[in-house]
């Protein structure tokens, strides 16, 4: 763009030479090039026909073209095309006014497709003798107008986040009086926008939450917490409190020094609420609102510490309601419900403010105790649970009693085990039980390894069928007038490979509590109907044999077709089993238990009484029960302190029996006193050691044989028994 020659052609025309048209002019020309060259500035002039004739070096780099390149260019194909019609309008008009000027801005695209900006003045210069045609000036404003453009941008990104933002938002100074807020934090608060600037944040803040933003305000200013986050709360102008969290950012200017404070805030109130209840459900019992295990597990480990850093006993009590179950199956699970309420109200009356109460699981509750000088007040503290458990509950017109029993561990500062504490109050509530129930034990050490011991036994009872370690034993029942047998108790028996002969009341409470007492109940059902094909007849009469259930057999809605595939397979008459529960099992819910022997009853199959005098002793159930036998307890056989009052309570219970047509049967008979008392008052029907231990039933014909030839008792002299008293055997 070095030089060309300047002409009148029509826009469009190229000039024919790069030569001056003149000396003079290229003389002028010449001394603007000179200018040209050293000016920061855009130079171009154009001939009237809008071609350029000279550019200087900036306009060559600003262009993108050499000298060569330019001169010659059509100007109009410089322009953007969509400012080209605007600016030829412009030079047009620029064209008819001699020494005339316009001032334009204008985009230019480069060869390589680079968009750039240029304002520029353009003058005709036609009438000044230095320059014929048209002289441009401009500057690149490119990077200019990119930068206002983001500034633009940057303002209204600004204005976007702060003015319409939906999060309510503050700016502060250094002092914390509100240079700004957005119509988000006036809403959030309550006040207008002009009731707030000017003022600090006290105007709104919850006056026990000053000192929140203060601190904040202190560590930003040290230079601790540029940002940060905290919840505070504030009272709106309506007197309403709510709950804030607070996110501060500082702004920093030359050197990093502070210069203002910028805020964005969220109401959390009804989120703190909703996690609140969130919380207390996951960590409460929704039935009785008390805490729940994991709640009680954390608070257990808080208590154990503390009991270590300042001393003192502390205890976990775990307590489980007695036959809870009978309770839901006669009354429902409403009421169950409704009871499983009224004992966390109760315990909430006996605990202490230190206490935690825990709702462990169905019918267990827990109880953490703090703070005591002695361990020994744990059970007090116990005792005083189950006699605040005494008193009747009455829930929607029904009044009734449930008692609890009790484990008790105690933990002190040496106690390190203290994952273990609710484990072994589990072990102290099954011994409490064991005992009796309703009753409060404290864990020992050498309960645990009792515990060891039956989890041991109860893996080794798992496979005792299987390996072929179970099996039955037979007692002989005697006719107590003439020494015959009349039947047998079968009784079960394990023998284990390396204990040896394990007891029955060790091992039956064990099978008890899984569901493994069902096999062993079929296997002593199929035992006692084969052993009936098999046992000797006594004067003609076949023997019947009892078997004992306990309370889960009894219940269990199959024991009537269990015992009808029993009795067929082995093609047995129904009325030679007996099958024998306590009095406590048939009254623990006597509604189902009147149906289940109502099924029994229609088998053909008897029921007999067990432990009688022991449990509840009904009496205005027994018609209603229908059993064919009622075995005496041996408490009455062999009372501690024989006395008249002991013998006249055995007569009324053999005179109840015969009244009401049920064989009675004295158990524990030991020896021939023994058996003079039981005849001197009638009593029929005994069985005990006196004749014979169980024994298995290949023995049972040796057994018979011994009777005949030494008997215990000489009946020779005694009349035989009494047909009717036989028919009551047999059920005919």
């Amino acid at each position: 763009m070095d030089g060309s020659e300047m002409s009148g052609r029509p826009m469009g025309d190229p000039p024919s030479s790069h030569r001056l048209s003149n000396p003079t002019a290229a003389e002028r020309f010449l001394a603007l090039g000179a200018v040209g060259h050293n000016s920061a500035d855009v130079i171009v002039v154009l001939n009237h026909g809008g071609f350029v004739v000279y550019g200087n070096p900036v306009a060559q780099q600003f262009f993108e073209l050499s000298a060569e390149e330019g001169v010659g260019t059509d100007a109009l194909g410089l322009i953007h095309p969509d400012d080209r019609e605007r600016i030829l309008q412009r030079f047009s008009e620029l064209m008819g006014r001699p020494g005339g000027s316009i001032r334009e801005s204008l985009r230019v695209v480069t060869p390589s497709g680079d968009e750039k900006d240029l304002e520029l003045v353009a003058t005709n210069s036609f009438d000044n003798p230095a320059i014929e045609g048209i002289l441009v000036n401009g500057q690149d404003v490119t990077q200019r107008n990119r930068d206002q453009a983001e500034l633009a941008s940057l303002a209204e990104r600004f204005r976007v986040a702060f003015a319409e933002n939906m999060a309510p938002m503050t700016f502060t100074d250094l002092e914390d009086r509100i240079i700004d807020v957005n119509d988000s934090m006036c809403e959030m608060v309550g006040y207008a926008r002009e009731e707030l600037v000017g003022h600090d944040s006290t105007t709104f803040t919850y006056v026990e939450d000053v000192g929140i933003t203060e601190e904040s305000h202190r560590r930003a200013l040290a230079g601790a917490a540029p940002q940060t986050r905290y919840v505070k709360r504030y009272r709106r102008k309506d007197g309403r409190i709510i709950t804030v969290e607070v996110s501060r950012a500082t702004a920093v200017g030359p050197g990093g020094m502070p210069q203002y404070f910028v805020f964005s805030e969220r109401d959390v109130t009804e989120e703190r609420k909703m996690n609140a209840e969130l919380s207390k459900r996951a960590l409460h019992d929704p039935l009785t609102g008390l805490a729940n295990r994991s709640l009680f597990e954390d608070r257990l480990d808080q208590a154990h510490a503390r009991a270590r850093r300042h001393g003192g006993y502390g205890a976990v009590l775990l307590i489980d309601l007695d036959d809870f179950k009978g309770v839901n199956d006669t009354y429902g699970h409403v009421i169950g419900d409704e009871l499983l309420s009224a004992i966390a109200d109760r315990l909430r009356r006996v605990a202490r403010s230190t206490d935690t109460l825990c709702r462990f699981g169905g019918d267990e509750f827990l109880v953490l105790v703090e703070e005591m000088a002695v361990a020994d007040e744990a059970r007090v503290i116990a005792e005083r649970i189950l006699e605040e458990m005494s008193a009747p509950f009455s829930l929607r017109g029904t009044t009734f009693v449930q008692h609890a029993s009790v484990g008790v561990a105690v933990f002190d500062p040496s106690s390190e085990e203290v994952a273990t504490l609710v484990q072994s109050a589990d072990i102290a509530l099954y011994e409490a039980k064991r005992q009796g129930r309703g009753r409060v034990v404290v864990f020992t050490p050498s309960m645990h390894q009792e515990a060891v011991s039956r989890f041991t036994l109860a893996q080794d009872l798992s496979r005792a069928l299987e390996r072929g370690e179970m099996s039955m034993a037979f007692q002989p029942i005697i006719d107590l007038a003439n020494g015959e047998v009349v039947g047998y108790e079968s009784l079960m028996r394990w023998h284990h490979p390396e204990r040896g002969a394990v007891p029955p009341d060790v091992f039956i409470p064990l099978a008890e509590q899984s569901n493994l007492i069902y096999d062993l109940g079929a296997f002593a059902l199929r035992s006692a109907a084969e052993a009936m094909t098999r046992l000797p007849r006594t004067d003609g009469y076949p023997p019947y044999v009892t078997v004992n259930l306990s309370a889960r057999q009894f219940h269990d809605r199959n024991l009537a077709q269990l015992v009808r595939g029993a009795l067929r397979h082995h093609d047995v008459a129904p009325h030679r089993l007996l099958l024998e529960i306590t009095e406590s099992v048939a009254l623990e819910d006597i509604a189902e238990s009147l149906t289940i022997i109502q099924e029994l009853l229609a088998l053909g199959v008897g029921i007999a009484l067990d432990d009688f005098g022991t449990g509840f002793s009904s009496l205005s159930y027994l018609v209603q029960l229908r059993p064919r036998a009622i075995k005496i307890d041996q408490s009455f056989v062999r009372p501690a302190s024989p006395s008249p009052q002991s013998d006249a309570i055995l007569e009324l219970i053999l005179l109840l029996g015969r009244k009401l047509g049920v064989m009675m049967i004295a158990e524990g008979i030991e020896t021939p006193a023994q058996y003079n008392r039981l005849r001197g008052v009638n009593c029929r029907y005994g069985q005990g050691f006196l004749w014979s231990p169980a024994v298995g039933l290949d023995e049972v014909e040796d057994l018979i044989a011994r009777l005949g030839e030494s008997p215990p008792i000489d009946h020779s002299r005694r009349r035989r028994g009494r047909m009717s008293e036989r028919h009551v055997v047999e059920g005919e």
